[in-house]
């Protein structure tokens, strides 16, 4: 396999092997901190390797956790298919002289060359820091990593990201992870995307262009696009600086993938359990997750002491029925019965069953569930889900779409106009008028509106055990937050009381509704109101900024802030501090007053007494 940077391989090793020895490469699949190989030896190898693609660590507990890097070799040593043994070491200083854990091990071709350790032996709530050695004495830079904590806990911080499209721009979101002062990255998905160029996004950022002119489908061609994307300066210094926790989506295999197929996937791809099978093999081996015996299963907890425990769900490939179609769902004769169809799965059985068990045996403050897609109740009225239909659809052609553009923008203002009157009461408005906002159906049937009755049994097996639940969204490329209610047993309408909460993330690069919506600074904000307001459940919405998630969890409170960066367009120097924004603006109740507010709440445990507990409320700066 040919990496496609900007420099040739041969030259890349050359280069390296003839400076000092600290050039950042990637890794492998999982050797245990505790087998060390005794048979293995570095000096008994001249063979001349290069670490590429840096350095990352990940899934950490509290007495351990994953390191990771890859070794490049020149062409005529992976024509010869050998194997290259790699020793690697963990200390508690980052001058690497106060040595904890070490060991050789060995990689070789049929794990891409990459070197995937599960570092055992540690101490709790610990900053760990790395390195692996090559034969001829070549160095991979000094990694950081921390371990969780145990016991009581008086706060964590989480970085929340997902969606990082490489052609759609530079990974600034990345660098302003790094320099942030968060425990752990929490990363939902879309780690990379299996586009070829030209079709997501049309046209690439100057300079990141997908490496295949054809679509990923191989397993070459899967450990090929990480290798791209981890050769980016900014993915190799957030994987160096921080632990990852990470969950895959669906552009790790294919758009809209189910268990048994995908959007993206026709027959003339060949066999998908193929290619799924593939996919799920790169990503073991080029991401620090913890693997076993079936790749297939990637659901898993983490606890940070008594403070949080961290449950990360597949919804994507383990059990995922196909998604119903908007064009199904709008001319179905029965509707309702096809969304609250029982038989429809998509984490399924066996994962929900361990979820629920996990909640039983935690006794942690907060319950966060770290997985894809909105949880949240996203019903929008059914006009304005037809205009926005026609309008991507347009674009999506390629053609002309200024009249559904404008019809967009006259429904959106319309049934604002009508939502504000039916806030305040207005006794003149007609019954044809209230159905115009009484008519909705879910936006997104992709997410967990599209599978009723399991988010049901999702929220009640939460509510039956009274746990704080916080539930951590992607794969929208817009930010939001919600407030999560479930459905009553006896009467079959929403409680009236929040039981949880939503935090969506936007997008390292990926495009959200600027794609389609051409949205001056004006227009973004009676937008994003209008949106907010017609959906009830929804507190909070950006539509056009790339950024990440922060959450900051006390015995007290959890706290939620949004940061936005400028620009992905333009290519941040790897030295500087990346700025970030939190506010927005918002339209004030009479939906004319723009009002600056903080991208940013508060939740409250049940434990704290206030009636508010489990709902969104936000903080004013």
């Amino acid at each position: 396999m040919t990496l496609k940077t900007d420099l040739t391989r041969r030259s890349f090793i050359k280069s390296a092997a003839a400076g000092a020895g600290a050039v950042a490469v990637p890794m492998a699949i999982t050797g245990c901190g505790g087998d060390n190989d005794d048979s293995l030896s570095l000096s008994d190898s001249k063979l001349v390797v290069a670490f590429g693609h840096g350095v990352a660590s990940g899934d950490p507990l509290s007495d351990r956790v994953i390191i990771w890097t890859r070794v490049t070799l020149t062409d005529d040593d992976i024509a010869a298919d050998k194997s290259v043994p790699v020793e690697w070491k963990v200390a508690t200083d980052e001058t690497m002289t106060n040595i904890v854990s070490s060991g050789i091990t060995e990689t070789n071709s049929d794990v891409d060359y990459t070197v995937k350790i599960d570092a055992e032996g540690l101490s709790p709530n610990t900053t760990y820091y790395y390195q692996f050695t090559g034969p001829l004495e070549v160095t991979t830079d000094v990694g950081q990593t921390k371990t969780l904590p145990v016991g009581y806990v008086e706060s964590v911080k989480l970085a929340v990201c997902s969606c990082a499209n490489y052609p759609a721009g530079y990974f600034n979101v990345y660098q302003a992870i790094a320099q942030s002062d968060a425990d752990v990255v929490i990363h939902l998905g879309d780690y990379i995307y299996e586009y070829q160029t030209g079709v997501y996004p049309v046209i690439s950022v100057a300079g990141r262009a997908p490496d295949e002119l054809s679509e990923v489908i191989t397993l070459d061609q899967y450990r090929g696009r990480y290798a791209q994307y981890r050769i980016d300066e900014k993915a190799q210094l957030v994987h160096k600086t921080k632990p990852f926790i990470c969950v895959w989506d669906d552009h790790e295999l294919a758009n809209d993938s189910y268990t048994d197929g995908a959007e993206n996937h026709n027959e003339g791809e060949g066999d998908y359990a193929d290619r799924r099978a593939a996919a799920f093999q790169a990503y073991h081996e080029w991401l620090p997750i913890r693997t076993d015996s079936n790749i297939e299963k990637i659901y898993r907890n983490f606890k940070f002491g008594e403070l949080v425990s961290l449950n990360m769900l597949d919804t994507r490939h383990i059990a995922r029925d196909q998604s119903i179609s908007t064009t199904d769902l709008l001319t179905s004769t029965d509707a309702t019965a096809l969304l609250m169809d029982s038989t429809r799965r998509l984490i399924g059985d066996e994962q929900l069953s361990w979820l629920v068990q996990e909640w039983t045996n935690s006794s942690t403050t907060w319950e966060v569930l770290g997985q894809q897609v909105l949880m949240g109740r996203m019903f929008v009225p059914v006009e304005l889900l037809l205009s926005l239909g026609a309008l991507i659809a347009k674009l999506e052609a390629g053609l002309d779409a200024s009249t559904e553009q404008i019809a967009v923008n006259t429904a959106i203002g319309e049934l604002y106009a009508l939502k504000l009157r039916l806030n305040a009461g207005d006794p003149t408005l007609t019954d044809a008028e209230k159905l115009r906002l009484s008519s909705t159906a879910p936006y997104n049937l992709d997410a967990w509106d599209g599978y009723f009755i399991e988010r049901e049994r999702v929220l009640q097996g939460a509510d039956s055990l009274n746990k704080n639940i916080i539930t951590l969204a992607g794969d929208t490329h817009n930010a939001w937050a919600s407030d999560l209610h479930v459905l009553d047993q006896v009467t079959g309408e929403l409680s009236e009381s929040s039981i949880g909460v939503e935090f969506a993330t936007s997008s390292v690069t990926s495009p959200g509704f600027d794609q389609y919506l051409a949205l001056e600074a004006a227009d973004k904000i009676g937008f994003e109101s209008s949106v907010i307001a017609l959906i009830d459940d929804l507190k909070y919405m950006d539509s056009n900024r790339r950024g990440f998630l922060e959450v900051t969890f006390t015995p007290d409170v959890a706290t939620a802030q949004w940061n936005f960066i400028d620009d992905v367009t333009v290519n941040e120097s790897i030295s500087d501090t990346i700025t970030t924004n939190s506010s927005y603006i918002e339209l004030a109740a009479d939906g004319m007053t723009p009002v600056a507010k903080a991208a940013k709440f508060e939740v409250y445990p049940y434990s704290s007494g206030r009636s508010d507990a489990n709902t969104l409320i936000p903080v004013i700066e």
